[in-house]
Order: C-alpha cells, then structure tokens, then sequence
C-alpha cells in the first residue's frame, strides 16, 4: 500500500531518533558516522533512519568518494508546514472565540456582584 506524500513525511517524523537526525542536519551536512555518534545504535540503524527520511523526501543524501554527506531539504517541509497551518489557524480561531466567550462570563459575574446589595448587619440589643 502506497501512502500519500504528506503521509510519508508525517510517518518519518514520528519517530524521535529522526527528529533528532533532522534536528543535527538543519545544521548542516553530515556523515552517517556523525549522525550516529549521540544514538547508541549501530550505523546500520542510523543508514535505515536516513533511508526512511530519504523516502519521505525530508533529506537527500550525496557521494563525494567514500563520503556520503546527509543534508536536510528545508523545501520538503513546506507541505508540511502548510498543512499545520490550516490547523493553526482554526486552533487560534477557537481560543479566539473561547477567550472572548470567557471576558464576556467575567462582566456578566462582575455586574452581577455589583447589583447584590450588601447585607446589614444587625447591631445587638
């Protein structure tokens, strides 16, 4: 079954060690033995990391001789990032409307304390 682009990628984020790899790559270029150094894990793992984000178009990776540098591609993220802006959106419209609903039950409980008379005090016979 083939997923959707945007799934792909979503997919690939999921994972926290990816996350991570992308973190160090938005740094700049890098060998798999770097990207490896703070994981304990194997190279092999870290070279099936890459290959998932690879896949997902998050990442390209190069060949300079032996050396094959990782880089992140910041283009992939924009059908990401445009997703979530939709949602983004829609969550400030709500809160928006919430903080607003909000303000309005505040006055309502402030007028009301304002209008209850204060009860007398009975002095002592």
């Amino acid at each position: 079954m083939s997923l959707d682009p945007l799934s792909t990628k979503f997919s690939a984020l999921a994972d926290p060690t990816r996350r991570a790899i992308l973190a160090r790559l938005a740094l700049g270029e890098t060998s798999v033995s770097e990207l490896a150094e703070p994981f304990a894990m194997s190279l092999p793992a870290v070279s099936k990391h890459l290959k998932v984000l690879e896949n997902a178009g998050l990442i390209t990776r190069g060949r300079e001789a032996q050396w094959r540098p990782a880089r992140i591609e910041p283009e992939a993220f924009k059908e990401v990032d445009s997703w979530l802006d939709r949602y983004r959106q829609l969550w400030e419209e709500r809160f928006d409307r919430l903080d607003a609903y909000l303000k309005r039950l505040q006055a309502k409980e402030k007028s009301k304390k304002k209008r209850v008379p204060a009860k007398r005090r009975r002095m002592p016979r």
